[in-house]
């Protein structure tokens, strides 16, 4: 009979990091954690459609996991409802895992540069708190932190993030390496099509180590960083895979073209369906301005062309200047390369797809939340609800589940290796 383990997610989301622990087979989820409402309710759909959670209503908790107190004992409140806590909800049964991690806008560079304090003063920096309350009331052997690689250079008041989290997970009696930086991965390794560099801590409570270890003449533990280097150098990169490219990924889903042409070049244009309607679920184009259409063509022709007069830097700058009036000190647009993994999706894709220009210059438009999906690894019957700017949002905040399955095998493969 495969051993089953019991787990809470944490900074849940819309549950891609979830999904793929489900996915793996040896998980049962007691608890998800969330507090914006979208994610939620796709969460919720998911457990019930998919995994057949008849209590998902109840153990996908709405709720601001800063009030931990009050998460764990139960709370009736006027913006999240009423709910029993997660003491009562996970009652007597063991909790051998905790996973998720905090929103990496705090730590990301990108939030820090846009941020004229450098993020310092996010409250985010600190969410990593309430995880560890969170793991000190239930206590499980394991647990799983992902975040941005940002946040090993974070040092929001003047400690760096990796000693103040080192030193708080150690104070609530757990380890993780002393060498975050063997902890980094590139999702596109694992066969995600997209590039998207992430830390992947696994921490282990202290009590396990005894009798897996040794100690020297001075009582000097011996062994503890081999575990650790045997996970993230021997077990995790075991399930490497071949890397997956845009166009296997989206390449077969219907196209979407500009439909019509405006006088107004600020009027919005909506995009049709070449042949039949459209049925795949979230696979809905955006209305784009007739002057972002141009350039969406423009910058797709260019590279498929190969002329690649646009894919600099300075050269995209001084097409935005050239195109809007306006100067920027970034750059806007980025087409997808077909033939490679996706640049990251992040949530900023709520707010516009620039940077997530389709390769085919005839579509000319930004990926739909599906395309942005599939890049992200989200299987197809993974249905996303909300507004399509909150379904944006949620997809870019999330792990991968496909990367989220192969965590999820390598920590089953490490428990049968030194769990015995």
């Amino acid at each position: 009979m495969k051993r089953r383990f019991n787990l809470i997610d944490l900074f849940a989301g819309c549950g891609g990091l979830l999904d793929g622990f489900l996915q793996e087979g040896h998980f049962r989820a007691l608890a998800s954690v969330e507090w914006e409402e979208a994610p939620c309710l796709t969460l919720r759909k998911r457990l019930e459609d998919k995994w057949h959670y008849e209590a998902a209503e109840q153990e996908v908790v709405r709720f601001d996991i800063r009030r931990t107190d009050e998460l764990l004992r139960g709370f009736d409140d006027a913006a999240y409802g009423k709910h029993v806590g997660l003491a009562k909800l996970v009652g007597r049964k063991k909790v051998d895992v905790i996973i998720g991690g905090p929103p990496c806008q705090a730590y990301s560079l990108a939030g820090r540069i846009r941020d004229p304090h450098g993020m310092k003063n996010d409250y985010r920096n600190f969410l990593f708190e309430s995880y560890i309350k969170v793991l000190e009331r239930f206590r499980p052997k394991f647990f799983i932190f992902e975040n941005v690689v940002g946040m090993l250079s974070a040092n929001p008041d003047g400690t760096p993030i990796p000693q103040l989290i080192t030193s708080a997970f150690a104070d609530a009696g757990y380890s993780i390496t002393a060498d975050l930086r063997q902890a980094v991965y590139d999702v596109a390794d694992f066969g995600v099509p997209q590039h998207r560099r992430r830390v992947i801590l696994l921490g282990i409570r202290n009590d396990w180590f005894k009798g897996k270890v040794t100690y020297d003449l001075f009582g000097n533990e011996q062994g503890r960083e081999k575990i650790f280097d045997a996970f993230y150098q021997k077990i995790l990169p075991s399930f490497k895979r071949e890397r997956r490219t845009v166009n296997e990924a989206i390449g077969d889903l219907p196209g979407f073209y500009p439909d019509g042409e405006k006088a107004d070049e600020n009027q919005g244009v909506s995009h049709r369906s070449a042949g039949d309607s459209c049925e795949m679920p979230n696979h809905v184009p955006r209305y784009h301005n007739l002057r972002d259409i141009r350039i969406f063509r423009l910058l797709a022709d260019d590279i498929r062309s190969g002329r690649n007069e646009y894919v600099t830097a300075e050269s995209l700058k001084d097409l935005y200047t050239a195109m809007t009036g306006k100067r920027s000190n970034v750059h806007k647009y980025y087409v997808l390369r077909p033939d490679e993994p996706s640049n990251t999706i992040p949530a900023h894709l709520y707010k516009d797809g620039m940077r997530h220009i389709h390769p085919d210059p005839e579509q000319a438009r930004s990926i739909t939340v599906r395309e942005a999906a599939r890049l992200q690894s989200f299987d197809d019957d993974f249905i996303f609800e909300g507004s399509m700017g909150a379904q944006y949002k949620m997809i870019g905040n999330a792990v991968p589940p496909g990367f989220a399955k192969i965590i999820a095998e390598a920590l089953i493969k490490f428990i049968k290796t030194y769990d015995v």
